[in-house]
């Protein structure tokens, strides 16, 4: 990997950093990131995650933004530079798989919105069809999802993690479980022992 500011920094965005005076502002950052792999951070928050944002441009350079879920799980890190997941039979319109034909890059966000939390990835992307990579499918597959019609990795190149300011948090249901379950689970209890205690005192002595 080189570092995300090789990437993202070209002459056109650090002449507009130079132009707000945060030119170089980042630099001592990314220097210590150069070909920095995925570490445990980086590996625990990616198969935790039950969505991602998958961005490719097209021939004719205008980019398109896919999203991709499933259980938890459906993310996989299959080494510290790599990362894929099963496709599965979508609107069928393969929009993405088309754009990587011309241009294998791509931009992946994966958010956590619970924790405000986001990891960018820049990496090469292949998508190619399950009867084509049987043994990728195997390691991708997630159980009770279903026929996969593609398996997609990506080697990734560089990530970054960014600021978690403006990120409105959201819960899924698992999240939302995990947060008033115990609440509840109190609740309920102390309603039990007031049921009870209620019923004994309308017990005649």
């Amino acid at each position: 990997m080189t570092s995300y500011a090789d990437i993202m920094f070209t002459a056109q965005v650090e002449a507009e950093q130079d132009a707000i005076g945060a030119k170089g502002a980042y630099a001592r950052r990314y220097d210590a990131k150069h070909d920095e792999p995925l570490g445990e951070q980086e590996r625990s928050f990616l198969t935790s995650r039950t969505s991602i944002y998958i961005a490719t441009v097209n021939s004719d350079g205008w980019p398109y933004i896919q999203h991709r879920g499933g259980p938890l799980g459906f993310l996989k890190v299959l080494d510290d530079r790599t990362i894929g997941f099963a496709d599965y039979r979508g609107n069928r319109q393969l929009i993405t798989k088309g754009n990587l034909a011309g241009d294998d890059r791509v931009s992946v966000f994966a958010m956590d919105y619970a924790r405000k939390a986001r990891l960018k990835l820049q990496g090469y992307a292949t998508l190619v069809n399950a009867a084509d990579a049987q043994e990728m499918v195997e390691d991708l597959q997630t159980e009770g999802q279903g026929r996969i019609e593609r398996v997609m990795t990506i080697r990734i190149a560089a990530f970054d993690w960014n600021c978690p300011q403006f990120i409105t948090p959201r819960f899924d249901t698992q999240e939302m479980t995990a947060l008033v379950g115990p609440e509840l689970s109190r609740l309920e209890t102390e309603n039990a022992e007031l049921k009870a205690e209620l019923a004994k005192l309308r017990t005649p002595t």
